[in-house]
């Protein structure tokens, strides 16, 4: 759905603003020799439609005070949306950029880190989710994501020759950084899956989507993990990303070491991992409450 929006309104700039046509030509080369995501030239082109319509002029022709009213708007307006004022400076600035105009990126605010700490569902909560899952499918494709901690994107694209019952691998393709990587397959998931497969006999990818040979849509992941979690009675704001976050936390937490859970996730940079360390409870980490000392017999 966000897609189409998205599509919509970067088709209605090109008909209403002149000059978009050429520079969204311009960006979507740049995203694609650059090998951004497709989701990433939506994303950017329809803050930079939006900006552009508001205006009917071109982002590149626009004023320094015209470019601060606008985002000012966006953090303080009726229907504040931080997330979305990200996503324009960081069009914006992908935009200044491929047309030389380093002097409007600085020009531009910037952006402070949150570090925020991933949500992290404890081993319990996740057998409850897992059996929550209303039909078999749903059942497999939630533990399924777990146990191999992928991404959305990863899980939706996931074939079925990728899944090696010999070896008791999957092979995850063209992942976040264009790479390949292979995850351990469980023994426990093969049943499951290969269960599944019986009962819905899935023709390209391994979690089919309506139409025969076609793949799971996003909502089709994201559905089943909703309503898993109201029917489990958590309350924390779990989503499925907040299954890799749990694989990662309880890695880390049965003594694998860093690296190779970087390796696993398939980050780019070890520092990305790290952050799991934070929220993870290791068995020779010394913390604990002074509250539980206070009432101890000398």
């Amino acid at each position: 759905m966000e897609t189409i929006k998205s599509s919509k309104i970067i088709d209605r700039a090109k008909n209403e603003v002149t000059g978009f046509s050429s520079m969204y030509e311009k960006l979507e080369q740049k995203v694609v020799l650059g090998g951004l995501s497709n989701s990433t030239l939506l994303n950017y082109g329809r803050c930079i439609a939006k900006i552009s319509l508001h205006f009917k002029c071109v982002a590149t022709h626009l004023e320094e005070e015209q470019i601060n009213g606008y985002l000012q708007h966006l953090l303080m307006g009726d229907k504040p949306s931080k997330s979305y004022f990200k996503h324009t400076v960081y069009g914006l600035r992908f935009l200044f950029r491929i047309h030389d105009l380093e002097d409007r990126i600085i020009k531009l605010p910037s952006l402070k880190n949150e570090t925020k700490l991933p949500v992290v569902l404890s081993p319990s909560e996740c057998k409850l989710i897992f059996k929550s899952g209303r039909i078999l499918k749903h059942r497999v494709l939630l533990s399924f994501i777990y146990s191999a901690g992928l991404r959305l994107l990863e899980v939706r694209n996931l074939k079925i020759r990728d899944v090696d019952f010999d070896r008791m691998m999957i092979h995850i393709r063209q992942t976040k950084y264009k790479k390949d990587r292979y995850v351990p397959l469980s023994p426990s998931i093969a049943k499951g899956v290969k269960k599944y497969m019986e009962a819905y006999n899935p023709k390209v990818y391994l979690f089919n989507g309506k139409s025969v040979g076609s793949q799971l849509s996003a909502k089709g992941v994201q559905w089943p993990m909703r309503e898993a979690v109201k029917t489990a009675k958590i309350k924390k704001q779990a989503s499925i990303h907040t299954l890799r976050h749990s694989y990662a936390t309880h890695l880390l937490e049965l003594g694998m070491d860093v690296d190779t859970l970087r390796k696993l996730l398939g980050h780019a940079n070890l520092s990305t991992t790290l952050v799991y360390l934070h929220v993870a409870r290791l068995n020779n980490s010394n913390q604990f409450s002074p509250f539980d000392k206070l009432y101890q017999r000398d």
